[in-house]
């Protein structure tokens, strides 16, 4: 039996993979909602909000919700739920394009409201922000479309340049958290198009763990690279955690 915590993270990859391979379809997708369960927790918790894991069982539930007073938390969770779901979809899409409609796409499903009250086209932030969540320097308004414009022509160049996908998604998402182009979410959008990145070269996502909260704050103010490393720890915790899952499982199934 492989060791979750020999090889590269290419190794790891390769040998959830072949575990995944030989498991029932159900048990995948009960892991997978437990998983991106767990995404939203600790995600939110990097945005200082922390929700109890029976609040994020009951807004993922079908039934109505009886108290009006939890809606507005109950709709952020499911609209973030969407869009870990659209990113799942948009990461088997191997032939479309990973730009800056995709982005637009995944802050659509992260605030459906304002973009439905702009009728249906997503908009940049248009002022600097007085309250924050994280306290790095962000682009001024008139930089933010010229930023991203410029985020995809980097984001070729080190393809060119064979930079590892790991430590490009990584290096893209600080760049999109240096511009912070919207009013709300930036940082879910953020970590939510690295981790499509990810997926789209095979790897599963990475999730940043809420007691890395500040040395992730930290690691922004500082440079990519601080970031690059956070998230291939992050990555390398989440397939080794989900191989220990599976390995397990399956150990059970053969002593039953």
């Amino acid at each position: 039996m492989h060791s979750p915590r020999a090889g590269s993270i290419e190794e790891k990859v390769a040998h959830l993979d072949e575990l995944l391979a030989d498991v029932d379809e159900v048990d995948v997708h009960d892991f997978q909602q437990r998983f991106d369960m767990s995404w939203i927790y600790h995600d939110s918790a990097l945005e200082g909000v922390v929700y109890g894991f029976p609040d994020l069982n009951a807004a993922l539930d079908a039934k109505v919700v009886s108290d009006s007073s939890l809606l507005p938390a109950y709709d952020e969770i499911r609209q973030h739920k969407a869009a870990i779901d659209l990113v799942r979809e948009l990461g088997e899409k191997k032939r479309l394009p990973l730009d800056l409609d995709a982005v637009r796409k995944i802050y659509g499903a992260l605030a459906p409201d304002e973009v439905e009250q702009s009728k249906g086209k997503v908009q940049y932030r248009k002022d600097m922000p007085v309250h924050r969540v994280y306290f790095h320097d962000i682009a001024a308004v008139d930089k933010i479309a010229p930023g991203m414009i410029a985020l995809f022509k980097w984001i070729e160049e080190e393809k060119k340049a064979k930079t590892h996908p790991v430590r490009l998604a990584a290096k893209a998402h600080h760049k999109i958290l240096s511009i912070s182009p919207f009013p709300k979410h930036s940082g879910k959008v953020a970590r939510l198009f690295m981790n499509l990145m990810l997926l789209r070269q095979g790897y599963p996502p990475a999730v940043i763990h809420a007691t890395e909260r500040q040395r992730y704050y930290e690691a922004l103010k500082s440079n990519p690279n601080a970031v690059a490393t956070l998230v291939h720890e992050a990555l390398v915790s989440s397939v080794e955690s989900s191989i220990r899952h599976f390995e397990d499982l399956n150990a059970a199934r053969a002593s039953a």
